[in-house]
């Protein structure tokens, strides 16, 4: 029986952000986004993430200009994004004005597919952004952030996804962000899932450790629907499989992907050529890492250790580092290692390395952890560790935010008169500091990227073949 396999491709998003720090301009995705529209790709995954915070902190572009550009030059294939729940595209939790604001925004200029996870995989912290991304008509992906450990299995995974779906996702994502994700593994978790739930499951794994391409394969055969790919310079390493190479496999097998090997003719050397101009930035040492296997680290937090112990002249206690990961983990009740818990169990295990005694010098994230502030963890916290930490402080048990008071009338009140529209507000509610910076620069016309220039411009950088 003759099944599609359909893909998206995430070149414009997690692929630079994986490889290249996230700096991909919009002028060098300009003049490829015809082409990529004409692909007959399921979706291109071209917002969220590390993005936002990106075009204003370092490309001086507006992140909302970005999306609405992108969908001018994009109008036949779905975008797609990626939304931390309740953190939204933060580090924190924001209070629910915020998150419907957002997400009903994130729709209103251009966004097709919401894939919403949480670290903690507490659905919770997602109920809210799946609910208002189906009341404003966008497509409620919601994704199980994967990992391994104790508290682990099959069935944990199946009862989440039972959860997800109670909650209205129109689609699942295994969403596999440090390349943990065994192709054996990958088809028993599929086919458990297909077994209970009709509903498409889309499978997101890094190339980390080497396996992806191969458990995509093992997925699809065991009912997976879609999969995430990037174009072959900026797929492996910390990114996704390549798309070529995954539609010239599966076009041979009996889950065809639609799409010629010749329809992607030119991408290769387009995105050479783009990648050549983002040298400072691309930190790929390799195409595969087996300590994630080992550590279970993905590999950007082994790049944010290498910078962390360098800058304390300390690069020679990575192996320490990397032993106290899990150690953390374990402690924390273990936390799938995606932002921000990867951030939060990463910095405590360079401090415990550092001070010489473990939770000597404890982060203020990892105290709030500890509070209940992200959320419940998928394990047992070690309760003397918490001690330790808070001492007789009772964590929270409801949902985080339900904590949080009304964030907008405030931020109205601090930004207001920098508020060209709706979406300005919301930049600054999320991130304030480099949202001020940058509504304060184009107040006073200081030199920010001119879309209008770049729309009269499109395709005029590249002569694509």
């Amino acid at each position: 029986m003759i099944r599609e396999t359909k893909i998206t491709d995430t070149t414009l998003r997690d692929g630079h952000q994986s490889l290249l720090a996230t700096r991909m301009k919009i002028e060098h995705m300009l003049p490829i986004a015809e082409k990529l529209d004409s692909v007959g790709f399921h979706s291109l995954e071209v917002w969220g993430g590390a993005t936002f915070d990106t075009c204003m902190r370092f490309l001086n572009e507006d992140p909302w200009e970005r999306l609405r550009t992108l969908r001018k030059a994009m109008p036949n294939t779905k975008l797609q994004m990626l939304l931390r729940g309740q953190n939204l595209l933060g580090y924190r939790h924001y209070a629910d004005d915020v998150v419907t604001e957002f997400v009903k925004a994130c729709v209103r200029n251009g966004i097709d597919i919401l894939r919403i996870f949480d670290a903690l995989n507490d659905v919770r912290n997602m109920e809210l952004a799946i609910k208002v991304t189906k009341e404003a008509g966008g497509h409620a992906q919601a994704a199980i952030s994967y990992t391994i450990g104790p508290v682990f299995n099959d069935g944990y995974y199946l009862d989440l996804a039972k959860k997800l779906v109670e909650l209205g996702a129109d689609s699942l994502c295994i969403k596999d962000m440090a390349g943990l994700l065994s192709p054996a593994a990958a088809y028993r978790l599929v086919k458990k899932i297909k077994a209970k739930l009709d509903i498409p499951i889309q499978i997101h794994c890094h190339y980390t450790s080497g396996m992806a391409a191969m458990t995509y394969l093992k997925a699809i055969e065991a009912g997976a629907d879609i999969i995430d790919t990037a174009m072959s310079p900026l797929a492996l390493g910390t990114s996704q499989p390549a798309t070529e190479t995954m539609v010239a496999t599966l076009n041979e097998t009996d889950f065809p992907t639609g799409i010629k090997l010749e329809d992607l003719n030119g991408f290769a050397s387009y995105f050479k050529d783009v990648r050549a101009q983002y040298k400072e930035f691309d930190l790929s040492k390799g195409i595969v890492d087996a300590n994630v296997l080992q550590y279970q680290v993905p590999g950007g937090m082994i790049s944010n250790f290498m910078s962390q112990l360098s800058q304390q002249n300390a690069l020679d206690r990575l192996p320490e580092v990397l032993d106290e990961v899990p150690r953390v983990r374990a402690d924390l009740g273990y936390p799938p290692l995606v932002t921000p818990s990867s951030q939060i169990v990463g910095a405590q295990a360079v401090l415990n390395v550092l001070a010489g005694e473990r939770y000597k010098l404890v982060s203020k994230e990892v105290k709030n952890y500890l509070r209940g502030y992200y959320g419940q963890p998928p394990g047992k916290v070690n309760e003397e560790v918490r001690k330790k930490i808070i001492g007789d402080e009772e964590p929270i048990t409801c949902r985080p935010a339900d904590l949080l008071e009304p964030e907008l009338p405030k931020a109205n009140r601090e930004i207001g008169s920098y508020v060209q529209k709706e979406e300005d507000l919301l930049s600054y509610a999320m991130f304030p500091q480099v949202a001020k910076k940058f509504l304060e620069d184009r107040y006073a016309g200081n030199t920010l990227v001119d879309f209008d220039i770049l729309k009269t411009a499109h395709g005029s950088y590249y002569p694509f073949p």
